[in-house]
C-alpha cells in the first residue's frame, strides 16, 4: 500500500483523495489542511442563518467526467422557477452541520444573469448588442463603439498585453467602458502591464464575434450548444446550500472510505532528497509533526512551496521566480438588507426588493468595489429569510497588508456601505446584519516574474513523486472543474506509475472554451 500525501482540502486536493480511495486497497490518504475550512474558495460561510459563497462558484463543465463527479454526490433536481424555491418552507433554513441530511444534497439548476453596473445603468455581461445596451449608451457613444470595433476588425495590435487582446477583440471604446478600469481594479495593475496571456486564459473565444454568432444562434430557436462560448450559457447548477456543501459532502465520504484529513496543520518543510520528496512537516497546536510519505501532491501556492524545500538546495534562480510569482488577496462583506434600491425592470422574480442577478460588475470608477453577489438568486436557501430580506456579497481585491487589507473591521464594513449608498444600490438604514471575510492568495497573478515561471514547473517536475495540482499549485487562475482536472490527471498517473506531468499542467491551456469570468 502507498503513502499518499495531499496538502490541501480545496477541490484539487479532495478531488484527488475521493479518486484514491477507490481503490483503498491500494492507498492510504492522508489530507494536511491549513485552516479549519473545507473547500478552499470554493466553502461556504455560515453567519447567523445565513451563508456566503467567497467569489461566487457557477457549476459547469464541458468535461463529463467533472460532472458525473459533480452529480454522484449531488444529483440534480427538477428545476421549477425562483419563487417556488422561495416559497417552499418545508425545511429550516437555520445552519447546518458539514454533513446535510440526505434530502438536501441537491444541486439545483439556476438562471445565469450577471450584468455590469455603470454610470448607474444595467448593461449585460457578457455585453450584448440588445436594443437597451444601445439606449443605455446612447447615439454617440454606440456609433464610437461601433466605429472603434471595426476599427479594430482592420488594425490588429500586437498582442504583448491584455489591453492589446481587449481591444482586439472588442475595439477600443468598449475595452475602455466595461474592462479597462474594472480589470485595474481587481489586479491593481493597468491592462497595458499585464499579460496578453491573462486574456488568452480566460476569455479566449470571447469577443463581439462571438456574441453576434450567439445571437443569432438563439434567433434560429436553438438551445445553448457545444460550440457556444461558456460565457455565454445562461444555465448552470448550483449546490442547494452552496458550494461548500458539495466539498463537505466530498470529505465526508473520503473518511468514509479510509482518508485522513487533518485540519489546522500549515505546512512549514518539505524535504527533498535525490530527486523525491520524503516527509512534510507541519505545524500544530501540540508543535512541529512529520508525515512522511510515496507521493506528494500539492495545492499549496508555488510560492510557499518552493520557499518549504529543505534537504537539497534549490537553485537560486528557481527561488527568485518563484519568490516573485504575485497573487491577489480578497475581500469579501456580507450586508443583510431589507431591500435593494434598484428598479427590477426585468422579467425574472416577482419579488420586489430584489433584481435577478448573480454578479452585478460594478464599473464605476469612484468606488473600490469590484463585484456584488446577491446570494439569494445563487440559492435562496442561503438565506435565512429570502422572502423579506437580501443578502450580498461586496468583494474587493486587495494587497496583503494594503490600506484595504489593514483597515480594521468596522471601518471597512462602514466603508463598504457607503460605497454601495453612493451608487445607488443601498441605503444605509436598511442593513440590518454584516459580515466580513479575509482570503489570502485568492487569485494567482500573471505578471512580475511569471514569465518566467516555466523554470519553476521545470524544477518541480524534476521532483519525480510531487505532483501540483489546483489552482495555486499551478499558479494558474484556473476554474474550479480544471483544478479537479489536474487531480483527476495526477491520479491518472499515480495509479499507472508514470512520473511525467505534462499532462497535469496542460489542462486548460488548449485554445478552445473555458469557462470566462471578469474576475
Amino acid at each position: 500500500m502507498k503513502k499518499i500525501v495531499i496538502v490541501g482540502a480545496g477541490p484539487a486536493g479532495l478531488t484527488a483523495a475521493f479518486e484514491l480511495l477507490k481503490a483503498p486497497e491500494q492507498y492510504e490518504v492522508v489530507i494536511l489542511e491549513e485552516s479549519q475550512e473545507i473547500g478552499g474558495i470554493s466553502r461556504t460561510v455560515r453567519y447567523h442563518g445565513n451563508r456566503m459563497d467567497i467569489g461566487g462558484h457557477r457549476f459547469f463543465s464541458k468535461d463529463k467526467r467533472v460532472m458525473d463527479w459533480w452529480f454522484s454526490l449531488m444529483p440534480l433536481q427538477g428545476a421549477p422557477s425562483f419563487d417556488d424555491y422561495v416559497l417552499d418552507r418545508s425545511k429550516p433554513l437555520a445552519d447546518r452541520g458539514p454533513d446535510p441530511e440526505e434530502e438536501d444534497r441537491v444541486m439545483l439548476v439556476r438562471d445565469r444573469v450577471s450584468r455590469i453596473y455603470y454610470r448607474k445603468k444595467f448593461f449585460d455581461y457578457p455585453v450584448s448588442l440588445k436594443v437597451q445596451t444601445l439606449r443605455n449608451m446612447g447615439f454617440l457613444q454606440t456609433m464610437g463603439a461601433g466605429f472603434s470595433y471595426l476599427k479594430s476588425l482592420v488594425y490588429k495590435r500586437k498582442e504583448q498585453s491584455l489591453e492589446d487582446f481587449y481591444v482586439n477583440r472588442f475595439g477600443k471604446v468598449l475595452y475602455s467602458m466595461f474592462f479597462e478600469s474594472y480589470t485595474e481594479k481587481v489586479w491593481g495593475r493597468h491592462p497595458s502591464q499585464m499579460s496578453a496571456e491573462w486574456g488568452a486564459q480566460r476569455v479566449k473565444g470571447l469577443s463581439i464575434t462571438a456574441v453576434l454568432k450567439d445571437m443569432l444562434h438563439k434567433a434560429s430557436g436553438k438551445k445553448d450548444g457545444g460550440q457556444v462560448e461558456t460565457s455565454l450559457i445562461e444555465q448552470f447548477y448550483y449546490p442547494k446550500f452552496g458550494p461548500g456543501q458539495l466539498w463537505e459532502t466530498a470529505a465526508a465520504e473520503i473518511l468514509k472510505m479510509g482518508g485522513e484529513i487533518r485540519m489546522g496543520c500549515p505546512v512549514s518543510d518539505v524535504k527533498v532528497e535525490n530527486g523525491r520528496i520524503v516527509s512534510v512537516s507541519y505545524q500544530t497546536e501540540n508543535g512541529k509533526k512529520t508525515v512522511e510519505g510515496d507521493v506528494f501532491l500539492s495545492s499549496m501556492p508555488v510560492k510557499d512551496l518552493v520557499a518549504s524545500f529543505s534537504g537539497t538546495p534549490v537553485p537560486a534562480d528557481v527561488l527568485r521566480v518563484a519568490a516573485g510569482l504575485p497573487y491577489r488577496d480578497f475581500i469579501t462583506v456580507g450586508l443583510l438588507v431589507d431591500k435593494l434600491n434598484l428598479k427590477n425592470e426585468t422579467a425574472m422574480s416577482t419579488l420586489a426588493n430584489i433584481v435577478p442577478d448573480c454578479w452585478i460588475y460594478i464599473q464605476e470608477p469612484e468606488v473600490h468595489i469590484g463585484r456584488l453577489q446577491i446570494f439569494n438568486n445563487w440559492s435562496p436557501y442561503l438565506v435565512e429569510d429570502p422572502e423579506r430580506t437580501v443578502w450580498i456579497g461586496l468583494e474587493y481585491f486587495a494587497n496583503e497588508g494594503d490600506e484595504l487589507w489593514s483597515m480594521p473591521e468596522a471601518e471597512f464594513i462602514s466603508f463598504a456601505a457607503s460605497e454601495l449608498e453612493k451608487i445607488g444600490i443601498i441605503s444605509q438604514a436598511d442593513i440590518r446584519d454584516s459580515h466580513l471575510e479575509h482570503v489570502k492568495k485568492a487569485y494567482p497573478a500573471y505578471f512580475d516574474t511569471y514569465e518566467e515561471m516555466d523554470k519553476v514547473v521545470g524544477y518541480l517536475d524534476g521532483i519525480e513523486n510531487l505532483f501540483c495540482i489546483g489552482r495555486n499549485g499551478q499558479h494558474r487562475y484556473n476554474n474550479m472543474d480544471h483544478s479537479m482536472l489536474t487531480a483527476m490527471e495526477a491520479v491518472k498517473n499515480i495509479r499507472a506509475g508514470v512520473s511525467s506531468k505534462e499532462n497535469v499542467w496542460n489542462v486548460n491551456t488548449e485554445k478552445e472554451y473555458h469557462e470566462q469570468k471578469k474576475a
